[in-house]
C-alpha cells in the first residue's frame, strides 16, 4: 500500500517546480544590496565627504575674499562660520563622533514627532468644539461660535506642519516622483541624495533661516526702522494682529516658520552626514530610508 506522506511530499514538490516554472517570486527573496559596503572614492576612508565639501567652500570663500573685494555671497563669511566649517573638517576625520552628531540631530526629530501626536490631539479637540457649537446656534438662537477657537484650529494645524518637516525628511515619507528611484542601488540615492542635499538644498535653508528671522522678529513685534524690541512685559500687545476680527493674533505662528526651517536644516545636515557614510561604505553609520513607493505620472 503506497505511503500517502511520500505521495503528499512529491505533491508538492511538483506545486513548487509549477510555481518556479510560471515564474512566481513570492517565496524568492530579493538579493540584498551590497553595493554601499566599498567606498566609492579611496579618499572617503580617510575623510567624510561632508568635510570635503566644507574644505572646498573654506577654500574658495579664502580665495573669494583675497582676490575680490567684497562683502557679499560666499566671501562674506563671518568668524563664527569659519569655525562651524573648521569643526565640520575635524569631525570628518571622526568618524563615531560625526555620527554621534547625526544622532543627536534625529534626536530633535524624534522630539517633534511626539510633539506633533499632541499638537494634532489638540487639533481635534479643538474642532470638535467648533463643530458642537455651530450646530447648537439654531437651538439657543445666539451666534456661540467662539472666533478664537477657529483661529486656533488652523494655527495648530499649521503647527503640524512646521514641526513635522524634520521628521518627514528623517523618515523618508516624502513621495518621490522619479520613475527611477525603486530600482537605484543604494550608492547611487546616497550620491544624488548627498549631492541634491549639499549644494542646493542645505544652501537654500541656510538663506532661508537667515531671511526668516527678521520676519519673525517683526511678527513679534520688533521695531522694522530702529531694530528695537517694545519694552514691558505685556509682549502678547506687540505681536502682529490678524486682519479678521475676533480672532487670535498671528505674531506666534509666523514666527515659528522660523523654527521650522531651523529643525529642516538641521535634519539635511544629518542627511548629508548619513549618505555620506553609505558613500564612504561605512553601512554601520548610515543608511537609506526607503520612504514610500513612487509616484507614477500619467
Amino acid at each position: 500500500m503506497p505511503d500517502p506522506t511520500a505521495a503528499d511530499r512529491r505533491m508538492d514538490e511538483v506545486e513548487e517546480i509549477d510555481a518556479a516554472d510560471l515564474g512566481s517570486t513570492e517565496d524568492v527573496a530579493r538579493a540584498p544590496d551590497r553595493t554601499s559596503e566599498t567606498p566609492a572614492l579611496g579618499i572617503f576612508r580617510r575623510i567624510h565627504p561632508i568635510g570635503l565639501a566644507a574644505a572646498g567652500l573654506m577654500i574658495v570663500a579664502a580665495i573669494a575674499t583675497v582676490v575680490s573685494d567684497t562683502e557679499r555671497l560666499i566671501a562674506n563669511v563671518a568668524l563664527w562660520q569659519w569655525v562651524v566649517l573648521a569643526a565640520t573638517v575635524a569631525l570628518s576625520l571622526a568618524p563615531s563622533a560625526l555620527h554621534a552628531v547625526r544622532l543627536g540631530l534625529e534626536a530633535l526629530a524624534a522630539l517633534t514627532k511626539q510633539l506633533v501626536w499632541v499638537v494634532a490631539w489638540a487639533v481635534f479637540f479643538v474642532q470638535l468644539v467648533n463643530v458642537v457649537t455651530r450646530y447648537l446656534n439654531p437651538f439657543v438662537e445666539s451666534d456661540i461660535l467662539i472666533g478664537q477657537m477657529t483661529s486656533l484650529a488652523w494655527q495648530l494645524f499649521a503647527l503640524i506642519s512646521l514641526l513635522g518637516l524634520n521628521y518627514g525628511v528623517k523618515a523618508g515619507v516624502n513621495p518621490r516622483i522619479d520613475f527611477w528611484w525603486a530600482d537605484w542601488t543604494d550608492r547611487t540615492k546616497a550620491w544624488l541624495d548627498f549631492v541634491m542635499h549639499t549644494f542646493f538644498f542645505l544652501p537654500f535653508l541656510y538663506v532661508s533661516v537667515g531671511v526668516l528671522q527678521t520676519f519673525a522678529a517683526g511678527a513679534l513685534g520688533r521695531r522694522r526702522g530702529n531694530g528695537e524690541w517694545p519694552e514691558g512685559w505685556q509682549v502678547w500687545k506687540t505681536w502682529e494682529q490678524s486682519g479678521d476680527a475676533d480672532q487670535l493674533p498671528t505674531g506666534p505662528i509666523k514666527a515659528m516658520i522660523l523654527v521650522g526651517f531651523a529643525l529642516f536644516f538641521l535634519q539635511i545636515v544629518a542627511e548629508i552626514i548619513k549618505t555620506g557614510f553609505v558613500l564612504a561604505g561605512r553601512r554601520e553609520y548610515g543608511d537609506i530610508a526607503e520612504g514610500d513607493e513612487f509616484q507614477r505620472i500619467e
